[in-house]
């Protein structure tokens, strides 16, 4: 860590404003919701934003305790969840981090980026497997990798010198040493069952690594400075391999191919160039195949003339729909808002017969239990 000093309070073009602070509150109460921090916070709104702002302007400012809890699904994962006032500053860093890595990150980085997500991701893997099986009339292949603990082993001063390099504001380069280098391990406060933390694989965890790596997970941060990160990666596969096809969403990437050879070597080669970043590849995680098997990618199989939901989708659906029918006593919202996402998450496949089929065995149209 570089140890900045306070940026100069008083800045003619400062990001440290009212208006931008009030903004930006004004985004994460509409996003967050249901939350004690939320409460607390709005309950003295504009008192805190001032609060916040001069603790900006001043170079006070810190993070708070964040939560830690052990979250289940899709597996067992440690969860530091930041404060509401953090998640304000969170957005307004990433407000300006955007506008200087927009520019440079590859078209086909899908995570966490404005007009990206899932469902572009999977569609623009279709688009590619249409385009290069001539739609299915000529054969393909394609290799699949993620990264082996990706944000516990994320490093962080390779993150903050890859970042530093582009950040000219130095109220910007102040705030995101302060959130990187931030060791919530050193402050919280712990929810929900404690002994499952225990059961955590250490390797999956933040605890233990001296601050030197690892992001938390789930913060707006944490996803935007891990494609910061692999943009190294994407410039390597899109410039030195020169892979045509190739896109990435967080650390699950597919390259496809006509020629399994071609692919072979990619992987041998990004395989070398991965300790670079201190990262390596999952050992059971390397997958080359023909595209004709479809390709398991972000909750779909994807095909160049179809898409279907992953079989691990349609089963937690279900298995939500009996542990709600279970409830004694039921909360309606909740349930509605757990279908509501499913239900979009079909919408991007071919899915008529499965939510007919879903609909006749649990009766869930027009019903609400």
């Amino acid at each position: 860590m570089c140890a900045l000093s306070a940026p100069a309070s008083g800045l003619k073009n400062s990001l440290f404003t009212y208006e931008n602070v009030y903004r930006c509150y004004l985004v994460c109460r509409l996003n967050i919701r249901n939350s004690e921090s939320v409460f607390t916070f709005a309950i003295n709104a504009v008192e805190n934003v001032l609060r916040l702002l001069d603790e900006l302007r001043n170079g006070t400012y810190h993070p708070s305790r964040s939560i830690l809890f052990a979250a289940r699904k899709p597996k067992l994962r440690e969860i530091f969840a930041a404060d509401f006032r953090d998640r304000i500053v969170h957005h307004i860093l990433i407000d300006q981090l955007e506008k200087i890595w927009e520019t440079v990150f590859i078209h086909d980085s899908y995570a966490c980026r404005q007009k990206k997500g899932t469902h572009a991701g999977v569609a623009r893997l279709r688009n590619f497997l249409q385009k290069i099986t001539i739609n299915g009339k000529r054969r393909a292949y394609f290799l699949q990798l993620d990264i082996k603990d990706f944000f516990t082993s994320i490093n962080k001063e390779i993150l903050f010198n890859s970042l530093r390099k582009r950040i000219t504001d130095p109220e910007v380069l102040w705030l995101t040493e302060i959130i990187l280098f931030w060791d919530c391990t050193s402050s919280y406060s712990r929810r929900g069952d404690r002994d499952l933390l225990k059961y955590v694989p250490v390797n999956k965890s933040l605890f233990g690594k001296n601050n030197e790596c690892g992001l938390p997970i789930g913060n707006l941060t944490s996803q935007f400075f891990a494609n910061v990160y692999l943009n190294e990666l994407d410039q390597f596969v899109k410039h030195t391999l020169k892979a045509h096809y190739y896109l990435r969403y967080v650390d699950d990437f597919v390259i496809l191919s006509l020629d399994p050879k071609e692919l072979s070597m990619f992987l041998e080669k990004i395989d070398a160039f991965l300790p670079c970043l201190k990262l390596n590849l999952h050992p059971r995680r390397r997958k080359l195949a023909p595209v004709s098997n479809g390709i398991d990618f972000l909750g779909y199989i994807v095909r160049h003339n179809y898409i279907l939901v992953r079989r691990r989708v349609i089963s937690n659906l279900k298995a939500a729909i009996r542990e709600f029918r279970r409830q004694p006593v039921r909360n309606h919202t909740k349930f509605q808002n757990t279908l509501s996402s499913y239900l979009g998450h079909f919408k991007l496949a071919n899915s008529y017969r499965l939510k007919s089929q879903l609909f006749k065995s649990f009766k869930l149209m027009g019903r609400k239990s």
